[in-house]
Formats: C-alpha cells, structure tokens, sequence
C-alpha cells in the first residue's frame, strides 16, 4: 500500500515536468508560458548584516565572531543551528503558497555543503557536509507539497564572487573566487555534486550558478565590475560550471547572471547551452520600459528568456510597478526577500528591548551586556525569527499581486460605522498611488542620480509611500504636504449625516483639510496650530451626508504642514 501511495505522489509530482527554456520565454513540459512569481529566502542560509540593523558588520563570519565574544563558540554553534532549524519552515512556505508564489529562490552558502578550501585536510578534495543538502532536500519536499518551483541560488560562493562582502560573506584577507583556481574548482564540483543529486527533481526549478558577481577583471579601480569590457574570468567559469552540471543532467534551466550584480552581459554572450536563462537585477530605478531595454535587446539578439532573478527593498507602489513593467514584457521574478527587521518584505521580524541592547553595543552606542543578556536577547530572536510571531505585512503582498491586475481600492481594516466608528490614520485603503491614497514622495529610487526621494520616510507600519512614524506608543501621518490624501473604504450601515473629528497637531503653520465622498466634496476645515508635534488636539470636521453601503472617504491636505493621528465618525 505504501508503495502504491509513494508512486500516485510520484506520478502527481512529475506531472508538471521540468521547466524549460524555449526561445524567449520559460515553459513547462507541455511547452505552456511559465511566469515565475517568487521569494528569495534571504538570511537563512547567509545572513546579511543589514538585515538585522548590523550594516556596519557586514558579513556574516563577522557577526558570528561577534556573537562569540559575548557568549562563547559553544553557545554561538548552538545558536546557529536553531538559526537554520527555526527560520525557514514548512509554515512559511506554505503561506507564500497561499498568498500566490510559484517559486522560491535558495540563497545558499557554499560552507554548509562542503569545507572551505583553508579548511580542507587534503589540498584539492572536497569534503562534503550533509548539512547544507538536508537543508535543501527538506525545503524541496516543501515546495514539492505545495506545486512550487525551487531555484537553487549560490549566494556565498568559496572565496567570495565580489568586492561586495556582505553579500556573500566575503574575507577580503583571503583570496577571493577569482584569484583562486582552488575556490574556482570547488564551485565547478560544487555545482555537480547538486546536479547529481537532483538531476531528475521536476520541482527543482533551475540552478542559479552564482549570484552578483562584483569584480574588476581588466581594471582593479573597477571595484564593482559595472565598466567591465570583457569578462573572460566570469565567461569561462560560468562555461566549466555548465559542463560540469551537464555531465550528469540535462534536465534543468542554468541560470546566469552578469558581472556588476548581475547586470553587465559585455562579453559573457553568446550563450553556449540550449537550456538558459539570462538573470538581471533590478533595485532602485524607474519602472519604465526604458530601463530594463538593455536586457530586452539581449533576449531578441540571442533568443533566450529572462528571469528579474532579485528585486524589492523599496515600497509598495514602486513593487507593483516593477512586476507589472516585467510581467508584461513576459519575464518572471524572484523578490528579495521574505523576512528580516523591516517593513518592506511579507514578514518582519521584530526588535525587542534587548536586542537593541545588542544593536546600541554593536553600534557604539550601549554598554557591553553580560553574558547573561546576550544569550537571553539570542534566544528571544530565534523566537521571533520564527513565523508564528513575525509581523506579517499583508499590504506589500496586496502590492504584488492584487495591485498588480486591479486597479482598485479595498479596505486595510474594516471599517464598520453603525452609530460611531474610530479609524486610526494609519489604517487607509490598499491601492497605491492615486488609488488609496495619494503622496508626492512613494518611492526610493536611490540608484538614480538626482532623485532623492525616500517612501514611507518614518519607515513604519507600512510600506506604502505614506510617511508613517511611531511616536509615544502610537502611530501618526507626518511629513503631509501640500494636495497629498487618504482614502478610507468605510460600511456606512445607516444613511445620515455623521459628525466627522480628526486628531491632528500642528507646529506653527495653519493647515487645511477637505472630506471627500465619491468625488464629492462634503466639508472644509482649516485647522488652526497646536503649539506643537505632540500637542494632539480633536478638530470638528463638519456634519457630512453618507449613503447607506460601501464608499470611500478621501481625507485631502489641501495645506499640510500637520500631522494626523484618528478620525472619528458618530
């Protein structure tokens, strides 16, 4: 019987076959167009130190030492194996599948799989850890539960692939992937020691072989590798590693991606296998056609599919712009990435008072804590690197999906008014720009010259362009200009007029509010200066007509200069 039962999960689990790529676009075995909707895992098998306020240590072998010095290795090794335990689970993917994803991207870290080249007993042999291919086995099966592809990414390759340390834990006292030919020949054996074992797995999706490259190859000033001409060291690895994965399957996509984080494709091109795709990146640019043509003219010269292989790190309305530019142009994505200490991924793990003893310690900025305070404040983020008690942030997946195909308000809470209703400020509708709300500042487009805007500039709460700060235990609205609105989807149950009160403080200046209602304008009310920022005070908004039924509410800062805490209807 459990044999019969093994072969029907067999036969469901093959049915879709092996993704392919076919001309320009990625296909199933039956040859229908694949888009790729994914989430990259990031800080699970590779931790990035902005990811938990520790920019200024960077790496992740850094972080460990600092953990080391404070409560010893044998705590330090015990705190990350919970690490990999507890902070990609079933759950997680689960819900990722629930929410829409097909695919998950795997960042992994060379050093979970096989030994460092420093570390080798024998110069020239690999010694293989069962760790890292545990790891995957357990999140393929996840995957394979749920109908989901799973990209294999290599995101910390043996000596670094970049001059961007973090990224791929680099030492820079050590040689980098590029200045030694034993890291080179670890990777090439690397990658066929996964190929072999997952030569026949249809849910595997295709194998990223090694992610942002960063390397100045002609010219060492070229720290990044973005004016590199050539690329020949970057080619001809690229060119070993397929032959190597080629040797024992056939089966699955391989992936590549240029030098200058993925981007710079002078001199790696013309392809030289029959089943690839081409990787880009895109982080903080304009969402228009014209920035992603250098990559549409790759895909007509050299008839092969594109993959936007890592995005995100922005806000809500610049993520529905960005997959909407690339769906439309027939090219799947893997977002970056699906937790850490922020608010712009699906989950967001928290800072608790003493891991902030930590970051003030860390920073230069706190005392040492005792030994005692930092195991406690190590144990309490295991706890909340896990799902069950991460924030979730339903707003950034409305953005990627619903807000993607719809261009429509819907609530964020409901807001029911039967004889009275209290709305925080902060709870205005999904929709974006000009949909449920309207701010003159929505996104970070900090790798365009001259452009200086930032999004949500209190970063908190949400991750839509509304300046959203925390201030004495409750969130407020700041930084209104001038003409900015918010749009509240309200259940009116009783037609009458309700009078409307907004909280709201104020410095100096005097401001102006209107109340909308299905373009209709309901009210006037200019709202005179508190004295200060933390001066909150109920202006009356005037008695305003609402229908029994669902409608929006815009609040409209025809003058800003305020901020603005609750709205209250009775």
């Amino acid at each position: 019987m459990l044999t019969l039962v093994l072969a029907i999960i067999s036969v469901i689990a093959q049915a879709q076959g092996f993704l392919k790529a076919k001309g320009k676009i990625i296909t199933d075995s039956n040859g229908n167009k694949i888009i790729l909707r994914g989430m990259g895992l990031g800080g699970w098998m590779l931790q990035e130190g902005y990811m938990f306020k520790l920019g200024n240590i960077g790496q992740q072998y850094q972080i460990k030492a600092r953990i080391q010095e404070l409560v010893g290795q044998d705590a330090t090794d015990k705190f990350y194996q919970q690490w990999l335990e507890k902070h990609t689970q079933k759950a997680d993917i689960d819900s990722m599948a629930a929410w829409g994803f097909n695919s998950i991207r795997l960042p992994m870290h060379y050093d979970l799989y096989t030994l460092s080249v420093e570390k080798e007993p024998i110069a020239g042999q690999n010694t293989w850890i069962e760790k890292g291919f545990a790891m995957t086995d357990s999140l393929l099966s996840w995957c394979k539960a749920n109908k989901m592809y799973l990209i294999l990414d290599l995101h910390a390759a043996p000596g670094g692939q970049g001059n961007d340390l973090a990224i791929s834990d680099r030492n820079p006292s050590l040689p980098s992937l590029w200045e030694s030919r034993d890291n080179q020949l670890k990777v090439i054996a690397l990658w066929k020691k996964l190929a072999e074992r997952y030569a026949n797995e249809p849910w595997i999706g295709g194998y990223d072989i090694i992610n942002e490259p960063n390397w100045g190859f002609q010219d060492a000033k070229d720290f990044r590798g973005t004016e590199e001409k050539l690329n020949l060291p970057l080619r001809n690895l690229m060119i070993e590693i397929t032959k190597a994965i080629r040797e024992v399957d056939n089966n699955h996509i391989i992936i590549i991606e240029g030098n200058g984080f993925g981007n710079n494709y002078r001199g790696i091109l013309p392809t030289w296998d029959n089943n690839m795709v081409l990787s880009f990146h895109k982080y903080g640019n304009f969402n228009t056609k014209a920035a992603i043509q250098n990559f549409l003219n790759l895909r007509e010269e050299y008839n092969v599919p594109l993959w936007l292989g890592e995005s995100g790190e922005n806000s809500n309305n610049w993520f529905t712009e960005a997959i909407r530019l690339v769906e439309s142009n027939d090219i799947g994505w893997a977002w970056w990435q699906s937790k850490k200490m922020g608010i712009n991924n699906p989950w967001e793990i928290k800072i608790t008072p003493s891991y902030q003893k930590l970051l003030d310690y860390w920073n230069n900025k706190g005392p040492k804590p005792s030994k005692e305070e930092a195991q406690t404040s190590l144990d309490e983020l295991i706890s909340l690197i896990q799902l069950p008690n991460n924030q979730p942030h339903a707003d950034v997946i409305d953005a990627m999906f619903r807000q993607v195909k719809e261009h429509k308000a819907v609530a964020f809470k409901t807001h029911r008014i039967g004889s009275s209703v209290t709305i925080p400020a902060v709870d205005f509708d999904l929709g974006g720009q000009r949909i449920g709300y309207y701010d003159k500042d929505t996104a970070s487009y900090h790798y365009t010259p001259g452009v200086n805007t930032q999004g949500n500039r209190g970063k908190a709460y949400r991750n839509d362009g509304v300046d959203i700060q925390l201030e004495d235990g409750q969130y407020q609205v700041f930084s209104i200009e001038n003409d900015e609105w918010l749009g509240y989807t309200i259940e009116v149950e009783k037609a009458k007029k309700y009078q409307i009160n907004l909280e709201v403080a104020s410095k100096e200046a005097e401001g102006q509010i209107e109340i909308w209602s299905n373009d209709q304008l309901l009210s006037t009310t200019k709202i005179k200066p508190t004295g200060n920022d933390k001066n909150w005070k109920w202006v009356k908004a005037g008695n305003i007509p609402l229908n029994k039924g669902t409608q929006q509410l815009r609040i409209k800062f025809v003058k800003g200069n305020i901020l603005f805490r609750t709205i209250q209807l009775n």
